[in-house]
């Protein structure tokens, strides 16, 4: 590669001042290799100039240049584990970190924000930052060019509130017979005057009975829809029948502009209804503006707007009264997560005749496909993995080689399958959720159904505005695999009561899943553990050579710790069986013992003896008996070794200290101790070097005996699980994919909500988050299957931790949450910009593991249901009923003990939690038919410990959007007063599919997605049929079934 170095060395000359930063610093680099020896501290002068970094030769400012660095791609990190002022520069091509030491720590500081600013990322954020002074100083957007210039650099784009919302109301609309009042509604269309047409944006509920009817439901125009001052609106009135939008008679219409409303008196418009030909008028209708933020005494507050010579700034708030939760609603940080926002407002009235607004937000998550992408991602790399340890087990038996090929096929074959889903998957383009149309696709089966979050922000008066969000998604379940044969749970039920024979036949080893389970422990523990000790091994060898007894006493701390604990986890029994099992596998290996192998694990009972004459073995894990040739203690001993190189490293350390102490005492004769401290400085590193490698190799030979053993293990339970274990591996791993999908949108979503307050973030990092999934699946027919899916998916959440880090970036693609680990334990990691992150506490920024309790409560709602409770059997829904009762009152055991309770958020019903949960175990204990009541208070309770809200049914539409709705109404009715006179419009209202886009479009809210205009993907129904008499819909499915059976007759 070819540079212009002439023109580097001359800007690397230039005049003092010419440098955004310049000055002295200790300069050093340390290999990724062992086999090289760290770089010497050397004293350099440094200047910094735009994205070059250059590093003289000398520490004097008037030197040549000897290196420049490129500050792009790469990350400016402080080291805040080492008491001197370090930084370091992480460099993504795999260059070994560059380590600067500043000589104070405010100068340290100083330079890591001028490195952080020098590269392209850093220029993009100041054009950002400049672009919002602008708006902020001309109180309008920038132009479209610099739109354009911004998008190109990468800034990220804040978007604004929603640009226009208003209400409507009507007055003296003419009767079209007199007999029988008009059952109004009205459409809004926008006009394009260009090209002399109308589009039907959205329009109101229908409000019966009434010549003056007040609509509810407002009108939102989001900030991406091109409206400006002149843009203008048509409002058509229609009279209907039979509440049906498609009988529809019309009544009168008008027009107005944004100009018209924005400059009226009070923002309000009274404009007169006119009939097709203009000539007769039929009532009139007033347009409001809405302004959330600015209610009083039931009326919008008179603030006058000054419109002239502003183009796009018509806003539903008031600057001075955005909240936290409105800037975080439309803030970059959720818009990189959650897409394609649905917004409806509406305006219902309060016990004491005031009004309240609320804005009621759906949206997608990018993470219903970014998350089941890195988890297949994973899947293809640990099953590569586990190919890879098969194959390192060298030679063995003609019968175990077998095997193993076998093992090596399926997982092949697994492999295979998930790669090329994988890479249909990364086709699709366009939106961010799977139908429930297409649940039942084999290459989207990895998918969650139908996530979406949902979020209703209330404005009432005299109160302070609060935010409600639920998580709606279908069933985590295996919908392409089918329900003929049951769930997880049942399968894997009658799998572990078959795998006995299956060893048997296989002529393996029967491990039980703790076995198993603890196999897979202690390949994750060693996979971990081992990297890390050899670089803190480094780190003590660079202590040593900095000569820092400070730093090298903390280095040492944190070697021993993690050492200790490796050699804790590789203290297990297991282990030790498992390399004598390996060793009776192997070629040439006959046994002495003339009786059958046992090939199933009973730990209750004694394991077979070889010779009358010996004294009985210990009760082991498997049943291989001993051998005379195999040396049982040569594993104690490898691991020993590492315990024993341990204490050498410390024994070294501490005479190294102690010399150290020797020499400050006998610092009387300056001389001499001058000859002692140049003499014992280059002494620690070449005395600890051989100690370390030393340290290194035991614990690459316990690794290496370790793993052979531990996939012998692996191996001989996927032998006995020959086909049915690998696929029912696969089925685990869809469900789990869809639940830690739903999981990590929810606590993205709740972390978002709750970074303002302190006592949501105590509670996060000391004991956790409860995630409540209340489902509204039936025990009947395939549902049965859906529901045993969904209890094991949501079961294995509880390996699933979070972690909060710093993002690289404000960039969209640096701010999606990131999954590492394998099938055993998962690690979310939630990465948030610098700004945010540094507000966070310690305890999270450090990493600390966030945990997530989930837990899963059943009631089955709809018609067949019904029959289940009366011909079948909801033994299923009452278990795990009853078993996630138990979950989530040790998490109120252990929050109550933690945490104060003034960390939990307040509610108007002040009824004590430990009161709730009496209640709900009472519930759980009677024989009630669809006791609805568990859900409402697993529900409650779970919003007043500040957790994450899920609802779920079979495709999360009808019963899903249904409970939403009503525990919305049922929280504006508790929390907000809503008068018991608007109940039910309000339910209405939620639940009409006729207020927003077209009419056609709400027939099928899926299909609607993909309109300019999307639609909700919630179906709504009239809740009369889920409230009827069990004993009518008994009749009514029977009368149901004799019409049909005479039809087709």
């Amino acid at each position: 590669m070819r540079f212009n170095a002439a023109h580097l060395a001359l800007l690397a000359r230039g005049q003092p001042g010419s440098f955004d930063r310049e000055g002295k610093l200790k300069v050093y680099r340390i290999p990724a290799s062992n086999s090289i020896k760290p770089q010497e501290i050397t004293e350099r002068w440094c200047r910094l100039k735009g994205n070059l970094l250059f590093l003289m030769k000398k520490q004097i400012q008037k030197s040549e240049p000897a290196e420049v660095i490129v500050l792009e791609r790469c990350h400016i990190v402080e080291n805040r584990d080492n008491r001197n002022a370090t930084l370091s520069i992480k460099f993504e091509s795999g260059e070994p970190d560059l380590y600067l030491e500043a000589f104070t720590k405010s100068d340290c500081k100083s330079w890591i924000a001028a490195l952080r600013e020098a590269n392209s990322e850093g220029l993009q954020k100041r054009i950002h930052h400049l672009r919002q002074l602008i708006m902020e100083i001309k109180g309008s957007e920038p132009t479209d060019s610099l739109i354009g210039e911004a998008q190109q650099a990468g800034a990220a784009m804040i978007p604004d509130p929603p640009r226009l919302e208003f209400s409507l109301e009507c007055r003296e609309l003419a009767a079209t017979t007199r007999e029988r009042k008009p059952n109004a509604f009205v459409q809004i269309s926008v006009i394009n005057t260009q090209q002399q047409s109308l589009t039907v944006f959205s329009s109101t509920e229908i409000v019966e009975g009434t010549t003056d009817p007040l609509f509810l439901t407002g009108v939102t125009f989001p900030p991406e829809y091109p409206i400006c001052e002149g843009t203008r609106f048509k409002l058509t009135v229609y009279d209907v029948k039979d509440k049906s939008p498609e009988i529809r008679s019309f009544l009168g219409c008008t027009t107005f502009s944004v100009g018209d409303l924005v400059k009226s008196k009070d923002q309000q418009l009274t404009l007169s209804l006119r009939t097709s030909d203009g000539t007769n008028a039929v009532g009139s209708i007033v347009v409001s503006q809405l302004r959330m933020g600015e209610i009083e005494d039931g009326e919008v507050d008179q603030i006058a707007t000054d419109a002239q010579g502003q183009k796009c700034t018509f806003i539903c708030e008031s600057a001075s009264h955005r909240t936290t939760s409105d800037d975080k609603d439309n803030s970059h940080l959720m818009n990189a997560v959650f897409k394609n926002p649905v917004c409806k407002v509406y305006r219902f009235q309060t016990a004491d005749s005031k009004w309240m607004f609320i804005r009621e937000q759906m949206a997608e998550c990018t993470l219903s496909f970014n998350i089941p992408k890195q988890l297949m991602t994973l899947y293809i790399q640990e099953d590569m993995m586990r190919i890879q340890e098969l194959k390192e087990l060298g030679d063995l038996s003609p019968h175990w080689d077998n095997l193993r090929k076998d093992v090596i096929n399926h997982c092949r074959q697994i492999i295979s399958s998930y790669q090329e889903t994988l890479t249909e998957i990364n086709k699709l383009t366009g939106s961010s959720f799977k139908p429930s149309i297409s649940k039942a696709e084999k290459y989207l089966e990895f998918i969650p159904v139908n996530l979406h979050t949902q979020r209703m922000r209330v404005n009432c008066p005299r109160k302070t505005e609060a935010a409600y969000d639920v998580v709606t998604v279908g069933a985590p379940a295996a919908h392409f695999q089918g329900f003929k044969n049951g769930g997880l749970h049942r399968l894997l039920s009658r799998f572990e009561a078959e795998k006995k024979n299956f060893s048997t036949a296989y002529q393996c080893i029967y491990y039980s899943p703790e076995n198993t389970s603890k196999a897979k422990e202690v390949l994750t523990s060693i996979s971990l553990l081992q990297p890390l000790i050899s670089s803190l091994g480094d780190q003590l060898l660079h202590s040593a050579q900095q000569h820092s007894s400070d730093s090298l006493k903390e280095a040492l701390k944190t070697l021993s710790d993690k050492t200790e604990q490796f050699v804790h986890a590789l203290k297990d029994e297991l282990v030790k069986n498992a390399l004598l099992a390996l060793y009776t596998a192997q070629p040439g290996y006959v046994s002495k013992r003339h009786s059958t192998i046992c090939n199933h694990v009973d730990e209750s009972s004694p394991t077979p003896k070889e010779d009358t004459s010996t004294p009985p073995p210990l009760k082991r894990q498997d049943s291989i008996p001993h051998h005379s040739e195999y040396d049982e203690e040569e594993w104690d001993r490898v691991w020993v070794n590492v315990a024993m190189s341990l204490n050498c490293i410390i024994a070294m350390v501490d005479r190294l200290l102690e010399h150290e102490n020797n020499n400050q005492e006998a610092g009387a004769d300056p001389s001499l101790a001058d000859v002692i401290t140049s003499h014992t400085n280059g002494d620690w590193h070449e005395q600890l070097y051989p100690l370390v490698v030393t340290l290194k190799d035991c614990v690459k030979e316990v690794v290496h005996r370790a793993k052979k053993s531990m996939a012998f293990v692996l191996l001989q339970e996927a032998a006995c699980s020959i086909p049915q274990g690998l696929f029912l591996k696969q089925r685990r791993d869809v469900v789990f994919s869809q639940a830690l999908a739903a999981v990590a949108c929810g606590f993205v979503m709740r972390l978002y909500a709750g970074l303002d307050d302190k006592g949501f973030l105590q509670q996060l990092h000391t004991v956790g988050l409860i995630a409540q999934f209340e489902s509204l699946l039936s025990t009947y027919s395939d549902e049965v299957g859906m529901l045993e899916d969904m209890e094991v998916g949501i079961s294995d959440l509880r390996r699933v931790t979070f972690r909060i880090a710093e993002a690289k970036s404000d960039e969209p693609s640096d701010l999606q949450p990131i999954v590492t680990g394998r099938r055993d334990y998962y690690t979310v990691e939630v990465p948030l910009p610098r700004e945010v992150f540094e507000g966070l506490p310690n305890e999270i920024k450090e990493g600390k593991p966030l945990h997530v309790y989930p837990v899963l409560f059943n009631i089955g709602i709809n018609q067949q249901q019904t029959l289940a409770e009366r011909f079948g059997d909801i033994s299923l829904q009452e278990r795990i009923n009853q078993e996630n009762f138990k979950i989530l009152n040790e998490y109120y055991r252990i929050l109550s003990e933690k945490v104060p309770l003034e960390c939990l958020p307040r509610f108007q019903t002040q009824t004590d939690l430990k009161e709730l949960l009496e209640i709900l175990h009472q519930n759980i204990q009677i024989k009630k038919r669809k006791n609805v009541e568990i859900l409402w208070l697993a529900g409650t309770i779970c919003r007043r410990m500040n957790g994450i809200r899920f609802t779920s049914c079979k495709s999360a539409k009808d019963r899903t959007s249904m409970s939403v709705t009503l525990e919305q109404c049922a929280l504006l009715r508790d929390e907000h007063e809503l008068s018991k006179d608007y109940f039910i419009r309000a339910l209405d209202c939620m639940r009409s599919r006729h207020t927003q886009g077209g009419l056609s479009e709400w027939e099928d809210p899926e299909a609607a997605s993909v309109a300019d205009n999307k639609s909700t993907s919630r179906h709504f129904y009239p809740i009369a049929l889920l409230l009827v008499s069990s004993h009518l819909l008994v009749v009514w499915l029977i009368l149901s079934l004799s019409l049909l059976l005479a039809k087709y007759q």
